[in-house]
C-alpha cells in the first residue's frame, strides 16, 4: 500500500513539473496559484510571499527583480525564466 501511494505521489509531482507550458505568467498580476505553477521549486507559501512583496514594494520592474523576494535566488529564477514575464504598464 505504501509503495502504491509513493508511486502515485511521484507521478503527480512529475506531471506537475511539466504541466506548465502556456503563456508566460506576468509576475505583477498573477495570483499565488499561477505563480506556484509557473515557478519551478516554488510552492503556494512562497508564491504568497511574492504577492506580499509586490503589495508592499510595488510592481516588479523586471523578472530579475523577483530575486529581491527572500527565498527566490538566481537558480530558482533561471529554472523558470521562460515561464515568467513583466508586461508593460498600460498607462
Amino acid at each position: 500500500m505504501f509503495k502504491a501511494h509513493y508511486l502515485i505521489a511521484c507521478a503527480v509531482l512529475l506531471v506537475a513539473g511539466v504541466v506548465y507550458a502556456g503563456e508566460p505568467v506576468d509576475i505583477n498580476t498573477a495570483d499565488a496559484e499561477a505563480l506556484a505553477a509557473a515557478i519551478n521549486g516554488v510552492g503556494i507559501r512562497k508564491a504568497r510571499d511574492i504577492i506580499t512583496y509586490r503589495q508592499q514594494n510595488g510592481p516588479f520592474e523586471s523578472v530579475d527583480a523577483l530575486t529581491k523576494v527572500s527565498g527566490i535566488g538566481p537558480q530558482t529564477l533561471e529554472k523558470s525564466r521562460n515561464n515568467l514575464t513583466v508586461k508593460p504598464n498600460a498607462d
